[in-house]
């Protein structure tokens, strides 16, 4: 494992490199390899043909020579004729971060729309670097064939062919696309509204949905243990129901041809009424994590995070924890302190979800005669009645409810509605 690292850091939010070295190991360790060495390489400025200084390569080479790796992971960028001479140098595979978080999603993603999304990605890197010494480059198992062996099927790297195959996917995403704009349609028609979880990978977002929904999506000690969107239903403490939505995690330099392929998994976000952004309050990097998602999130359109969540306070010292649960509980605004993993401050998260998600409802009062059940039946499936007066003329509903809903109240109730105006006012 080789971490490359700029002399010069650019603001307080850049990692450290012993961080970013031990994020990069664990990389490895979400596909299963063991690292066998690893180094840190101060990069003044970088070298065209190696990126890395020749006496770093030589260094490598002595080593790869002695403990025969199977694959050198380059925790950086590389171009094409970089990563050939690498591996000319070394004598073995070489990934750079890219293919290793390529790597990563292909063995991961479950659905059908998470493998193609991950294909097209692998396909649009690997049309870029379509070079003869390449032919070694094989499938094998899950993944996309960085790390294949001898005897399976060889990775195509025809330029045509792949790029008939990119039009292929593209096609077959849309209809996925599709399907799941009709998918939103019939949840607005139901309708609840959407809390989606973001977050660094690994922050607990898993861990905290299974929590909240008694789910059992997979949720390991592990970098990128979530590649495909889970959704459940969720009810929250005023009878609010909602539904919440476990995304993939973000990470730094997430590379560019994963958020273009993986937007239509995103699009979850992007229709979600609440974004609960997720931290791990006990990482030692977690503002430099914070940074990292919302510059993901900002390149897709999106300011911010409507609450945040700071996530494993049980990992904190108790006055830490402390401080950060009082300082939640007295500022509306203010992160939200939990532990996904025993359940503490799980309440005041599952009440400020329905704050925020009724923010906006609507104050009705409705007159209803005596025997019209039905009506009643139906006004308590589609608001949150807060009062109600039972008389010899009929019943008298005070009730709140979101503007879409509200408008569905008027044309179905008409006269016997009347709107009060905001929820709260």
């Amino acid at each position: 494992m080789l971490h490359v690292e700029p002399k010069a850091r650019k603001s307080a939010l850049d990692r450290d490199a012993e961080a970013r070295l031990e994020e990069a190991i664990g990389l490895t360790a979400a596909i299963g390899l063991t690292v066998v060495g690893s180094h840190i390489a101060p990069l003044a400025r970088p070298v065209p043909a190696t990126l890395i200084g020749s006496g770093k390569v030589e260094e490598i080479a002595a080593e790869a020579r002695m403990l025969e790796p199977e694959v050198i992971v380059v925790n950086a960028q590389l171009s094409p004729i970089q990563q050939r001479n690498l591996e000319k140098e070394w004598k073995t595979k070489v990934l750079d971060r890219t293919a290793l978080i390529l790597e990563i999603f292909g063995a991961r993603a479950q659905t059908r729309e998470g493998r193609l999304q991950v294909e097209l990605a692998h396909l649009t890197y690997q049309r870029s670097r379509l070079v003869r010494s390449w032919t070694h480059l094989e499938r094998q198992r899950g993944g996309f064939g960085f790390l294949g062996g001898p005897g399976e099927t060889q990775i195509e790297t025809d330029r045509r062919l792949i790029g008939e195959r990119i039009v292929k996917i593209k096609s077959e995403l849309e209809g996925v696309k599709r399907t799941r704009g009709l998918q939103r349609r019939a949840r607005k028609r139901v309708p609840f509204p959407v809390v989606a979880l973001v977050g660094y990978t690994n922050a607990g977002k898993s861990t905290l949905f299974n929590r909240l929904t008694q789910a059992d999506v997979l949720a390991k000690d592990l970098l990128f243990a979530t590649l495909d969107p889970t959704m459940r239903g969720l009810k929250l403490p005023g009878g609010t129901k909602a539904i919440l939505s476990d995304t993939v995690g973000f990470i730094a330099d997430l590379p560019h041809e994963l958020v273009a392929a993986f937007r239509a998994t995103l699009e979850e976000v992007l229709e979600a009424d609440v974004i609960a952004h997720v931290r791990d309050a006990s990482h030692d990097e977690t503002e430099a994590q914070k940074a990292d998602v919302l510059k993901v999130l900002a390149e897709l359109d999106i300011e911010g995070a409507d609450i945040e969540i700071l996530n494993k306070i049980d990992l904190l010292d108790e006055d830490i924890r402390a401080g950060l649960q009082a300082r939640g509980r007295g500022r509306e605004g203010a992160p939200v302190a939990v532990s996904a993993l025993s359940g503490d401050g799980l309440d005041l998260l599952l009440a400020r979800f329905e704050a925020l998600l009724t923010r906006d409802n609507i104050e009705l009062r409705l007159r209803l005669s005596p025997e019209d059940g039905e009506g009643l039946a139906w006004a308590y499936r589609h608001g949150r009645v807060r009062e109600r007066r039972d008389g010899d003329d009929g019943v008298e509903l005070l009730l709140t409810a979101s503007p879409q809903d509200a408008e569905r109240f008027s044309a179905r109730f008409g006269d016997k509605l009347l709107v009060c105006g905001q929820d709260g006012e």
